[in-house]
C-alpha cells in the first residue's frame, strides 16, 4: 500500500491553523453536541470571566481544563452544551469607570447620575470579546460564542432574582450589621476572599494609652492597639475571664496602673520603677468603669458603655492584656459590645472620613488621622507607649489602598442554618481530585459563615427588595412579571436606573413600598 509522502519539515503552529480550519469550515464543535441525544445531556458550568482585560495564562490553563472534561463526555456519547459567557458586573468594572472619570464614592457617582454611570459601565464590558474568542479558538477549547451569556441580560438578572427569592422564601434571607473588610478607596465592603487576596507587609502605630478609673483614686486601666483611629470610637475595654492581672505603683508618676501580669517587664525593664501592690483575675476587673478618652459619645455611658469587660478573644501574647474595643471597627468588638447590649456607633462614612461626631477630625480619612490623634493623646498625659510594628495587613485587590474593618448594614444568606445539610452533601459529591471534598472546599464548608450578597454599588444587580418605611415591612419579587404586575407597567431592564424609583403602593394604604438600594 502507498503512503502519502509526509514532509520531514513540520510547522507545528500551521499544522494547529489547518486542524482549527477544518473544524470551522466542517462545523465538527455543533456537530459533536447536536449529533447527540437530547436525552444524554452532560450539563457543563463555566464561572464567566470579565471582558474588561485580555486574557491571560491563568484563563488559558483553566480553559483548556475547561475542555477537556466536556470533550470527554462527548466522546461517552453525551451532549455536551456549552456556552460562554461573560461576567458584566462589579466592582473591576466600576473601578474602570471611576479611574476614567475621575470620581469615587457615592457623591461622586450620584452627582454624575447613576443612569450616566451604568452607562458608561456597560459601554466597556465588552471591549475585548474579539480577543477573548481569538485567543480562546486558538487553544483548541470549543465553546459556543455565538449563543454566549451576559450576567447583565435581564433574562440572566431574572434567574438571579428568582434564586433570591427562594432563599427568601426559606427564611435564609436577614438584614444585619457585620463588620466587614472595606475599602475607603472604592466604597464597599469585601468578601473574606477578596480581603485575603492582597496582604502586604506594613508598619502601622502600636500605642499603649492609659484609661482612667472612675471606681479607684489614682488609677488607670492600660490598654493596647494598632489602629489609633478607632480611638474617638471606643466603648469599653476588654479582659480574660481567667487571665492574670496585677495593679502597680509606677513610682515614677506616682500612680497606678492595671495590665496583664504576663506583661509587665514589656513596660518596666527595672523592677526598681513599680512596686505589685494587688493582682487578680480578668473577672474581677469586670464592671470597672472609666473615664472616656473622648466626650464625642460619653452619653453611651448611659447604656452601658465605657466599662470593663469580659472577652473571650482576650490574650496576654502581646500589648497589655487588655483590649480596646470599638465595636464599629473589630468583629470581636461588636459581638462583645451586642452581648453587653452596648449600642453601635460607627462614625465613619463610606470613603473612610470621618463624620461630624468626631468633630476635631470631621472629614478626614481615618488613616491620615493616626499620628493626629497619637499627638492629641500624648499632649493629655493619655499616650503612655508608643511603638511601631511590622505585620501583614490587607489591601483591596482593586485600588491597592489598606482596608479597614467597619459595621456596615448588609443583606445577608444565612449559611449557618444550612450547614449541616451542605455538609452532608458535599460528602455525597463526587470530586476530581477527591482530596478537595474532604479537603479544601470541605474545609471551607466546615467554616462557612453568613454570606453577605449584598453591595453598597451601582453596577450591578439590583437586590429585588422593596421596603415600606411606615410598616417596616418588606416585598420580595423573584420576576420581571413579578414587578410588572405590582408596577402596571412594561420592565425591559432591571438596572438601578430602571427600577428605584418605582414605587409599589400598599394595599392597606399604609405608606409605599420603596426599592432598597443595594445590588
Amino acid at each position: 500500500m502507498a503512503f502519502k509522502e509526509v514532509s520531514p519539515q513540520v510547522e507545528f503552529s500551521k499544522e494547529e491553523e489547518k486542524i482549527l480550519k477544518f473544524w470551522k469550515d466542517a462545523g465538527i464543535f455543533e456537530k459533536s453536541v447536536t449529533s447527540k441525544s437530547e436525552d444524554q445531556k452532560y450539563t457543563f458550568y463555566d464561572g464567566p470571566p470579565f471582558a474588561t482585560g485580555l486574557p491571560h495564562y491563568g484563563h488559558l490553563l483553566a480553559g483548556i481544563l475547561k475542555d477537556i472534561i466536556p470533550r470527554y463526555w462527548t466522546m461517552k456519547g453525551h451532549r455536551v452544551e456549552r456556552r460562554f459567557g461573560w461576567d458584566c458586573h462589579g466592582l473591576p468594572i466600576e473601578y474602570e469607570i471611576d479611574k476614567k472619570l475621575g470620581i469615587s464614592g457615592r457623591v461622586g457617582v450620584e452627582k454624575f447620575g447613576i443612569a450616566n454611570y451604568n452607562k458608561e459601565c456597560r459601554s466597556i464590558v465588552l471591549r475585548f470579546t474579539e480577543e477573548w474568542e481569538k485567543t480562546t479558538t486558538r487553544i483548541g477549547r470549543w465553546i459556543d460564542f455565538k449563543n454566549d451569556y451576559k450576567t447583565m441580560d435581564a433574562q440572566f438578572m431574572e434567574s438571579v432574582w428568582w434564586v433570591f427569592k427562594q432563599l427568601w422564601d426559606k427564611g435564609l434571607v436577614y438584614e444585619g450589621f457585620r463588620v466587614m473588610p472595606y475599602s475607603t478607596a472604592v466604597a464597599t465592603p469585601l468578601s473574606n476572599f477578596e480581603a485575603g487576596s492582597n496582604y502586604k507587609e506594613v508598619q502601622d502605630p502600636a500605642i499603649t494609652i492609659s484609661f482612667k478609673l472612675l471606681d479607684q483614686d489614682n488609677t488607670s486601666i492600660l490598654a493596647w492597639t494598632t489602629t489609633p483611629w478607632t480611638l474617638p470610637s471606643n466603648l469599653a475595654l476588654a479582659v480574660g475571664e481567667e487571665l492574670d492581672y496585677v495593679k502597680v505603683l509606677d513610682k515614677k508618676q506616682n500612680h497606678h496602673f492595671i495590665l496583664g501580669k504576663s506583661r509587665l517587664e514589656n513596660y518596666y525593664k527595672d523592677e526598681a520603677d513599680y512596686e505589685v501592690v494587688e493582682t487578680f483575675k480578668g473577672k474581677d476587673l469586670e464592671g470597672l468603669t472609666y473615664e472616656p478618652l473622648f466626650d464625642y459619645f460619653s452619653d453611651q455611658a448611659a447604656n452601658g458603655a465605657f466599662k470593663v469587660l469580659i472577652g473571650e478573644h482576650v490574650t496576654d501574647v502581646d500589648g497589655t492584656g487588655i483590649v480596646h474595643t470599638a465595636p464599629g471597627f473589630g468583629e470581636d468588638d461588636y459581638v462583645l459590645c451586642k452581648k453587653y447590649n452596648i449600642d453601635l456607633v460607627v462614625p465613619v462614612d463610606d470613603e473612610g472620613l470621618f463624620t461630624k461626631e468626631v468633630k476635631d477630625w470631621h472629614g478626614k480619612h481615618v488613616k491620615e488621622a493616626d499620628k493626629e490623634i497619637i499627638a492629641h493623646l500624648k499632649a493629655q498625659d493619655k499616650l503612655i507607649k508608643h511603638e511601631t510594628i511590622n505585620h501583614n495587613y490587607p489591601f483591596c485587590w482593586r485600588s491597592d489602598t489598606p482596608l479597614i474593618y467597619k459595621a456596615v448594614s448588609s443583606w445577608f444568606i444565612n449559611v449557618t442554618k444550612i450547614k449541616e445539610d451542605l455538609v452532608k452533601a458535599n460528602k455525597d459529591t463526587h470530586w476530581v481530585p477527591e482530596n478537595l471534598r474532604d479537603g479544601r472546599f470541605g474545609n471551607w464548608l466546615e467554616d462557612a459563615r453568613d454570606w453577605n450578597v449584598s453591595r453598597n454599588r451601582y453596577w450591578g444587580n439590583p437586590i429585588p427588595i422593596w421596603k415600606n418605611e411606615e410598616t417596616g415591612e418588606f416585598l420580595c419579587l423573584g420576576s420581571i412579571k413579578e414587578l410588572e404586575d405590582y408596577c402596571g407597567k412594561k420592565i425591559h431592564d432591571i438596572h438601578r436606573e430602571h427600577i428605584d424609583d418605582i414605587e409599589i403602593k400598599d394595599k392597606n394604604g399604609k405608606g409605599v413600598f420603596k426599592r432598597i438600594p443595594e445590588v
